[in-house]
Formats: structure tokens, C-alpha cells, sequence
């Protein structure tokens, strides 16, 4: 009923180790932050959480950490995670829900594919301590699918990559469920670390995580382009330990991120082997979907077209597949019966 849903509203999370988003049903995806909080070592209170944190990062003084409670897509603070859940459920249900003093929103969550039992109700409990009624947990790949608008309840093959801040998830869906899968600690964070670490080894320059994102976004690729293009990097020099700019071009980025491009590039083969041959020849007809915040590196899917021999394409806004597949399982009870992983808690609403 329509003031049931005013009262407990229902919200989904893609809860990401580089970004959360918050979709509100009938809203559409109402929050996107990063998953950052700034903790002062002093007091243990949290300082800032989201954008503010953000800014902090490498930025604090002595007693105060920029932190990400999420690492290589699971868990890895358990108390921060809860505290940074809150603000975003609490942010929600005072912008969107009535009755905001008693609001417990059902809330539809994506995890990574390959996350322990251990891993999974540490999500659940941050979840439920945060101010959630119910809690589903839905695997990544899966609502990257649905958010990509791929027909995963059809008896034809699928096959998404997710790759996201903390791990790519690659996944084979039929039926309405995952048919081979794999995931992989190689995806957005570690593009960073490449980046860092080739700058320093080749460059003789020390930057930070935000120096090695920028250049990541403006000049990342994973296959050579008609027009190569560069941007400056700033940093410390090795030797001198004074400031010193130069110019990066995408060719060097390139080679930065060989050795992770390669291992997303193996483990999508792999995937590929463990298929059904039926299910293969769909996929040859449907192509290879990618998602994420990874997917937006360029020439990633000529590259992966080329290595796999089947169409690739790159989905609509792929950073928010996964938080609008979450979203539209909020409207579709019966297919988020089918696909959400088993839970602890009560049944699914009606």
C-alpha cells in the first residue's frame, strides 16, 4: 500500500569500496559519495563522511585519518562501516521518507560475488545496527546485469563485468541465477597503486591516491588510440625531495596498467571456458556487457574484444548500473525473491 511505503520507505545500496550510492524507490539514485571517513585518533569520533571526507584524504594532520572502511570490496572496519551507513540511510530517510522519527527502510544491498558468509553478515549487521528494518543482499554482478537492462531471468546466457574500486566481478547469468563467475582483487584501486608505483620507479616521482586517480580519469587506457593524449602529474622527486611537475602520457599509463588490464583480461577468458557452450553462443550473439566506474577506461573494450573474440559493449552510465539494478529490484519482488542471496533475516515483504 502507498502510505505503507511512505512509512517504511525502501531504499538499495550499492555499498562500494570507492563510492556509495543511495537509490530511494520512485526517486531514482538520490545519494553519491565516497565511501570515505575521516576519524579523529584523539577523541574516536567521526569527523566527516563522504565528499568532506574526501578532500581529507592525505590531507590530515597527525591525529586525525582519512579512512576507507570498505577494502577490496568487503568489510574491512566493521564499526566505521556501520557509522558511514548510517549517515547515508539517515541522509536518505530525512530528504525523502514521511514520518521520518520512526522510519526503518527495507534496504536491497550489493555485494561482491566472491565474500564470505563471515563477510556477508558483517554487511547485514552494519545494515541492520544503521537503522535498516530488513536487509537483502543481492551479488554485484547480478544487479550490474539488471541495472545494464540484461534479460537475466531468460533461459539465454548473459555475461556482465563489474569492475568496480575494489575487485571486478565477472559473471555468467541464466535463469536467474549465476551460472560461473569469478572475482578478482584487480580494478580501480589497484589502477591507482599502478599508477603510483610507475611513477615512482620510472619517473622518479612520489604522488598521492588523488594524483594517480586524476591522471587515471583523464588519460587511462587499455589499448592504444588514434589521438594519445597527455596531462601533467605533480609530485615530490625522489631525489631532490622538492616538488617537481611533468608531463604523463597516456602510452605511459598504458604500461602502468598492463599488468592489472592482463589479469581482468585472463579471468574474463577463464570465466568464458567454465561456460556452457550453449551458453557461450548466446553470449556471442548478445556481446559482453561491462560495468563500473572501470569500465569507463578507454579502448578497455576493444582490448577485451580482441582478446576474447565476441562483441563487447560498455553499458549506459556504468558507474551506476549496480546501484540501479538494486533499485529496480525494489519494484520487482518476485525476481529479487529469485536472485538475493539467502539471508538470516525475515522473509521477503509482499
Amino acid at each position: 500500500m502507498k502510505w505503507l511505503d511512505n512509512f517504511f520507505k525502501q531504499f538499495s545500496v550499492d555499498l562500494g569500496t570507492a563510492n556509495t550510492m543511495v537509490y530511494v524507490r520512485n526517486q531514482g539514485i538520490m545519494i553519491q559519495e565516497p565511501s570515505v571517513v575521516a576519524i579523529s585518533d584523539r577523541t574516536k569520533d567521526v569527523l566527516a563522511i563522504g565528499e568532506e571526507a574526501k578532500k581529507m584524504v592525505g590531507r590530515t594532520p597527525m591525529d586525525i585519518r582519512a579512512v576507507r572502511p570498505l577494502r577490496n570490496g568487503v568489510v574491512s572496519d566493521f564499526e566505521v562501516t556501520e557509522q558511514m551507513l548510517r549517515y547515508f540511510i539517515q541522509k536518505a530517510i530525512q530528504k525523502y521518507a514521511k514520518f521520518k522519527a520512526f522510519a526503518r527502510p527495507q534496504v536491497v544491498i550489493g555485494i561482491p560475488s566472491g565474500v564470505t558468509e563471515v563477510e556477508r553478515r558483517a554487511v547485514e549487521e552494519a545494515a541492520m545496527n544503521a537503522g535498516a528494518r530488513k536487509v537483502f543482499l543481492i551479488e554485484e554482478p547480478m544487479a550490474a546485469a539488471i541495472g545494464a537492462r540484461l534479460p537475466v531471468g531468460d533461459a539465454g546466457g548473459c555475461m556482465i563485468i563489474d569492475i568496480g574500486g575494489g575487485t571486478a566481478e565477472i559473471a555468467v547469468i541464466s535463469l536467474g541465477g549465476v551460472v560461473a563467475s569469478r572475482s578478482i582483487r584487480a580494478a580501480g584501486d589497484r589502477f591507482d597503486e599502478d599508477i603510483i608505483l610507475y611513477a615512482r620507479n620510472v619517473m622518479n616521482l612520489v604522488i598521492g591516491e588523488r594524483m594517480a586517480e586524476q591522471v587515471k580519469i583523464a588519460i587511462g587506457s587499455a589499448y592504444p588510440m588514434k589521438k594519445e593524449l597527455e596531462t601533467t602529474i605533480k609530485g615530490r622527486d625522489v631525489l631532490s625531495g622538492l616538488p617537481r611537475t611533468e608531463i604523463i602520457h597516456s602510452g605511459q599509463v598504458r604500461d602502468a596498467l598492463k599488468e592489472s588490464i592482463g589479469i581482468i583480461v585472463d579471468a574474463v577468458k577463464s570465466t568464458v571456458e567454465q561456460t556452457p557452450p550453449e551458453l557461450v553462443a548466446d553470449i556471442m550473439d548478445r556481446g559482453i556487457y561491462v560495468a563500473g566506474g572501470g569500465a569507463q577506461i578507454r579502448g578497455l573494450d576493444t582490448l577485451l574484444a580482441q582478446e576474447c573474440r565476441m562483441p563487447v559493449i560498455i553499458a549506459d552510465d556504468p558507474m551506476t548500473c549496480v546501484a540501479r539494478g538494486t533499485g529496480s529490484l525494489l519494484d520487482d519482488i518476485e525476481l529479487l525473491k529469485r536472485v538475493s542471496v539467502v539471508s538470516k533475516y525475515d522473509s521477503l515483504p509482499s
